[in-house]
C-alpha cells in the first residue's frame, strides 16, 4: 500500500492507496495522527502525485461536504464477514440522511445485533467514503472515531442537525 496525505478543512487525513483504489483512509485531524495511521499500515511510502490526485480530490470534496460517488474507487480490505456486511451497507446510506445502529443491523439481516454492528461501524477502513458518521444511537448521535465534534461537522455539512 501507497499513501497519501492532505490538509482538509476539517484537518489533515491520510489515505491508503493500493491497486488503483483507496483501501484506507484515516479521519481529518492533526498531521501527526494522520502520520500515525500511516505507520500504523505499514505503508511502502508515498503514491506519486499523478496516481494519489483523484483520491485527494474525493476525499477533499467529501471532507467539504459534497456530494461523492466513490464507486469504483474504493477497495475494502479485511474484515470478517459480519464487518464487510456492515460496511457495504452503509455505502448505501443517502447523503443527508441518518440511521441507527439498531436499523442497520435490520438491514444486514441481523436484527438484535445492534451492539456487534456498532463495533463494526467503528472498525470501517474507510471513514468519509464509507459514511460511517451517518450511523446514529436510537438514543442520540452515538460515538465517533474521530470524536463528536467531527460527527457533528460532517453531518452538518449534509445538512443534518445531530
Amino acid at each position: 500500500m501507497k499513501f497519501a496525505l492532505c490538509e482538509t478543512t476539517l484537518g489533515w487525513a491520510a489515505i491508503g492507496i493500493e491497486d488503483g483504489a483507496i483501501c484506507a483512509a484515516a479521519l481529518p485531524a492533526s498531521r501527526r495522527a494522520a502520520e500515525d495511521a500511516i505507520a500504523q499500515w505499514n505503508a511502502e511510502g508515498p503514491a506519486d502525485e499523478e496516481e494519489a490526485a483523484p483520491f485527494i480530490d474525493l476525499v477533499m470534496r467529501a471532507a467539504n461536504g459534497e456530494r461523492v460517488e466513490a464507486n469504483g474507487a474504493l477497495r475494502l480490505v479485511g474484515g470478517t464477514p459480519f464487518q464487510r456486511a456492515v460496511w457495504q451497507q452503509m455505502r448505501s446510506i443517502p447523503y443527508g440522511a441518518t440511521i441507527t445502529y439498531a436499523e442497520l443491523a435490520r438491514r444486514i439481516g441481523r436484527p438484535g445485533a445492534a451492539r456487534a454492528v456498532g463495533q463494526a461501524v467503528g472498525c470501517n477502513p474507510i471513514p468519509l467514503l464509507i459514511p460511517c458518521h451517518r450511523v446514529l444511537a436510537s438514543d442520540g448521535i452515538g460515538g465517533f472515531g474521530g470524536g463528536l465534534p467531527l460527527k457533528r461537522a460532517l453531518l452538518g455539512n449534509e445538512g443534518v442537525s445531530a
